[in-house]
Formats: structure tokens, sequence, C-alpha cells
């Protein structure tokens, strides 16, 4: 007969968790999600094609495991914790369409997994916070193998995600992510939901990347490398001008007079800072700037 999951309550969760002595590791930033209806909430939300294969970025106990593999084909689930990885699969409760990998996250190879999903990549993940941001920025050097991600992230990363021109909440994942996707909000989740309660609320984001965004996909041809840099290098320095934080930037080769004269080409004051301009505008500074010596 086929493995079915049944959810956990939270006294089993925790009797496990110190039966196996699976302490949440803090240098691994574990918060265990624990509340089933919002697992299967996530699933719901997701929009998720039942003859999918998806990719589960840390899967823990299988809270949100359980729920996916009863509603999809496959589950492919990545874990960096060798404990649980050893619990899951002596005493685990995983459904038998779930194929656990020992693998770090930030060293995964999207392009193969990719290959072997059959097509572009569908993600779920309760993300440790502490590798929130770099993972973000993995999934956007791999854009061109990424179909969605939906993200469970600390409440101010994910508003980072959809901050608009103007606020303080505006940055450099703001504005690269504009670049090649579309950012949802689809869920608040409180911090009594998870087990060890953490000291911050979360929110759960669906980030699509295919099909392209109307607005992604109506942006200039560019260099997204160059974009990259230019935007770190203007938000890296935010309190000051647009002039002289790209002017004093490592990331371009380019000195004020460069800078100054492409920023007059693309319609952008010189006094601006970095939060008050738009995707566009940043794409037809990066166009401006590839055209300088140093870029061809």
């Amino acid at each position: 007969m086929p493995k079915k999951w049944h959810p956990m309550t939270i006294r089993t969760i925790k009797e496990i968790l110190k039966h196996e002595k699976l302490a949440p590791l803090k240098r691994l930033g574990q918060n265990f999600l624990i509340h089933k209806q919002t697992a299967e909430k996530i699933v719901s939300l997701a929009g998720i094609d039942e003859n999918e294969t998806i990719v589960e970025l840390g899967v823990g106990l299988g809270t949100l495991t359980g729920p996916l593999a009863a509603r999809v084909n496959k589950v492919i689930g990545l874990e960096i914790d060798s404990g649980i990885i050893d619990w899951q699969q002596n005493d685990g409760n995983l459904a038998d369409n779930v194929e656990l990998r020992h693998q770090d996250l930030l060293k995964a190879d999207f392009s193969r997994l990719a290959e072997q999903c059959g097509g572009k990549l569908k993600i779920v993940a309760n993300l440790p916070y502490s590798i929130s941001s770099p993972l973000l920025f993995k999934l956007l050097d791999n854009r061109q193998v990424m179909g969605w991600a939906v993200l469970m992230l600390q409440k101010e990363v994910a508003l980072r995600l959809i901050a608009e021109p103007g606020c303080k909440e505006y940055g450099i994942l703001s504005v690269l992510l504009a670049s090649s996707a579309e950012v949802k909000k689809l869920l608040n989740v409180g911090p009594e939901q998870f087990h060890p309660r953490p000291k911050i609320d979360s929110v759960v984001v669906k980030i699509s990347f295919d099909p392209p965004p109307r607005r992604a996909a109506s942006l200039p041809q560019h260099d997204h490398m160059l974009l990259r840099n230019i935007v770190k290098s203007a938000f890296q320095k935010r309190r000051k001008t647009l002039l002289n934080a790209l002017s004093s930037s490592a990331l371009l080769a380019a000195n004020k007079e460069m800078i100054r004269k492409s920023l007059a080409n693309a319609n952008i004051d010189p006094t601006t800072r970095a939060e008050k301009l738009t995707i566009e505008e940043y794409v037809t500074l990066c166009n401006e700037l590839e055209k300088l010596p140093h870029h061809s």
C-alpha cells in the first residue's frame, strides 16, 4: 500500500525534536511550521497543477511536504540538516512520491534540477530566515529555468520585494525582481504558527518568472549583470545622490563625468537618490552606461 502522510500535532513535533535530538539549529535559522491548516492554505494558494513536480527547499518535519505530495505528481525535497534526513528516512511519514535529497539549498544546481523536473522549476519553501536574501539572488541568477517560487519570508524581506519607488522598503531586490518577475503577496503568517516561535511576522509571496509578466516583458533588452551592479551601487550608498553613489562605486568602471553624461542621456536628475528611480529608469540608465567604451 502507498505510504500516506499524516499531519502532526505540536505535541508530536516537540516530542520528535526532543527524542531525536533535533533541536532547531540557530545557525540554520530553523523555525518549523506547525499549523497544518496554514500549510494546506499555502499549497492551495500556490496555484499548483496536479501533474507537476514541485521542488521544496527545506523539508524539515514535512508540514508543507505532506499537503504538497497529496496534490502533485512528485515532490523533490532538498534538506541540509543531516539529522532531519536520517529521521525522515527511518521514522518519518513522507509519502511515496517524495524524493528527499541531502542538499545545501544555496549550492543546488537549479539548471540540472529543471532538467530532472522536465521544465521550468516550481518551488515551494519555508525558508530559513538566514538565507532568504542569498536564495532570492540565486532565483534571479537562475531566472531562465524558473517558473515560479512560493516562499515564506520574514515580513521585512517580503515588503521589500513588493515595494514601490519612494518608500523606505524599496531596494535592490525590489528593482531586480521587477526586471524579471511579478511578486504577489499570498498570506500573512503569525509567529505563533512556528516552533520555535520567532520574534517577527512572516509573509508568503509568489514570485512568477514564467511567462514573463507584462512589465518585465516590456523592458528594453539590457545587460542583467550591469543592471545589478548599477542597482547595488545606487542602494549601497542610498543617502548619497545618484551621481555620487554611482561614481564612487567599485562595481562600475566609470568616472564621474561618464556617469553624469549617462544620467543626462537617460533624463535622470543626477541629484536624485536610488529609491526614487523606477525599474524602467534603471534599465534606461543601464543601456546608456553600456554604451561607454569600457562596456563595448
